[in-house]
């Protein structure tokens, strides 16, 4: 090992920012309770084994150099990083997962997952956690977990898919059609009303009857891709050989709408206001509407596998987001509260 990795350590690099932040080696020697003689020969030693001049001799106050400066703002930064190591396994060895990764589809409220997000972050030391089906205290000795969230924004399959393979701790927004995949629990949010929208001046929007499949499959169809990539992909509400725009999200798939590109089934609460407004017209359909159950779910860590029973079965920052969700308020929020978020495009 070099000798100048020797000498970057925690304790060199706290005595570098005391100096500086204090303005004096003798200031600095008080502060850390050694004698200013002691403080400049450990500086040498730093200098001597990095080959650069720290401080500015010329100078009676204790001025960095240019590589001193440098030297300064990493130090800094690595002593930050080195708490946050300690503290992230601090979490770790008292059941706070390091990062939690939640798969949210598109037709979830994004404004109500930003505020669970909020809430998250403002947890006090008791918070509480979702355990066997109820709501329970957890114990959180650091305060805020920290745990670092991870929010990944899928569509159809593709909200499964990220639970299954392990791309995601909790999935929001699954369909609950079909088998549970082992290792997987779910619980159900609610039923989400699809309606068929156009804009006013879209050739359908004059009809008076409901509208037939042979006069849908003349209009372009907007669609959104299903972000499936190993599970067979979901085709919903689209007739063969109709024209099909694709777009990557709900959002899009509105504002094609918006802008007469094409007609196609959303989520009403998602165009409950373009519809007051008049942007949107909702027509009556002869087919018959779905309106699809969604749920939750997350994976369950395997209770036979090797010391399992020493282990926590959930981490506690899932925990906490179950208890969240097992509010009915938080649940109608997710599929209702469909208002204008602060940053555009998220």
């Amino acid at each position: 090992m070099s000798d100048s990795r020797n000498v970057l350590t925690p304790e060199a690099l706290l005595m570098m920012d005391t100096i500086a932040r204090t303005g004096s080696f003798a200031a600095a020697a008080r502060e850390l309770g050694k004698v200013p003689s002691s403080l400049t020969y450990s500086v040498r030693q730093l200098e001597d084994a990095l080959d650069v001049l720290l401080f500015d001799r010329r100078s009676r106050q204790a001025r960095l150099t240019a590589a001193g400066t440098e030297l300064l703002v990493e130090g800094r930064r690595l002593l930050e990083q080195m708490d946050a190591v300690a503290n992230r396994v601090k979490r770790v060895a008292t059941g706070w997962e390091t990062q939690l990764t939640i798969a949210v589809d598109g037709v979830i409220s994004r404004l109500t997952m930003f505020e669970l997000c909020e809430s998250f972050y403002a947890l006090n030391p008791q918070c509480v956690a979702h355990r066997e089906g109820t709501a329970a205290t957890v114990p959180a000795t650091l305060g805020s977990p920290g745990t670092r969230l991870r929010l990944r924004t899928e569509v159809m399959a593709g909200t499964w898919e990220a639970l299954v393979v392990g791309r995601a701790d909790l999935a929001i927004g699954v369909g609950l059609e079909g088998n549970v995949p082992p290792g997987v629990q779910m619980r159900e949010i609610g039923t989400i009303p699809f309606v068929f929208a156009i804009a006013p001046h879209h050739p359908l929007a004059a009809a008076s009857a409901p509208i037939t499949d042979v006069e849908l499959i003349r209009q372009r169809a907007v669609a959104v891709a299903d972000s499936a990539q190993r599970l067979t992909p979901l085709t919903v509400n689209l007739l063969p050989g109709q024209d099909v725009l694709t777009v990557s999200s709900m959002q899009l798939k509105i504002e094609a709408l918006l802008r007469c590109m094409g007609c196609g089934f959303v989520p009403e609460p998602m165009v409950r206001e373009h519809i007051a407004a008049g942007r949107l017209v909702v027509k009556t359909m002869q087919r018959s509407v779905r309106s699809p159950h969604i749920g939750y779910a997350w994976r369950t860590p395997d209770a036979h596998a090797a010391g399992a029973a020493r282990k926590p079965q959930l981490g506690l920052a899932l925990r906490w987001w179950l208890a969240q969700l097992d509010s009915p308020t938080t649940r109608a929020a997710l599929l209702e509260r469909h208002g204008q978020v602060l940053l555009a495009g998220i």
